[in-house]
């Protein structure tokens, strides 16, 4: 964990130093991935005021053998500039989920809230394409922990 925490501050230590470029209005599509299992969530990202800053929210799903779960997650994310289209990013925000286990000597379900970061590159083609690929580690109630590593396909608009 402490791996992670030290990759994030890197990460955005160095998107600190690139400069901003206007980012698209709207973008939608989907974030697929796991970190164990397979998940799959509907992405919508909203450009806000400033030229680098965007809302994103996501509501998905993820599943495995043992485990169903249902989420939606909200971030509030810095995106800065590399080079021509590539984007480094990064954000925090919270969520709320819902999930189930199901294996030999224990079932049960409930609720969870949770807290999220969010960092990772991206790629704007000419065309209204954007391709992604992040980590988001989550942290939360009910003994929850995440870590989550994604792609990301987006129309933008």
């Amino acid at each position: 964990m402490k791996k992670v925490i030290l990759l994030c501050f890197v990460a955005i230590g160095f998107a600190l130093n690139a400069s901003a470029q206007d980012i698209s209005p709207n973008a939608l599509g989907l974030r697929l991935g796991d970190s164990d299992g397979f998940g799959a969530e509907i992405s919508y990202q909203r450009a806000l005021g400033s030229k680098n800053n965007r809302l994103e929210l996501d509501l998905g799903w993820r599943s495995n053998n043992n485990y169903d779960a249902f989420k939606l997650t909200g971030l509030y994310q810095w995106v800065w500039n590399i080079d021509g289209g590539f984007n480094w990013y990064a954000g925090v925000g919270a969520g709320v989920g819902s999930w189930s286990y199901d294996t030999p000597g224990y079932d049960g379900d409930g609720t969870v809230i949770f807290a999220a970061g969010d960092v990772g590159i991206e790629y704007n083609f000419d065309i209204p394409l954007q391709l992604s690929l992040d980590i988001r580690p989550e942290f939360g109630s009910n003994s929850y922990d995440g870590f989550d590593i994604a792609l990301g396909v987006r129309y933008r608009f």
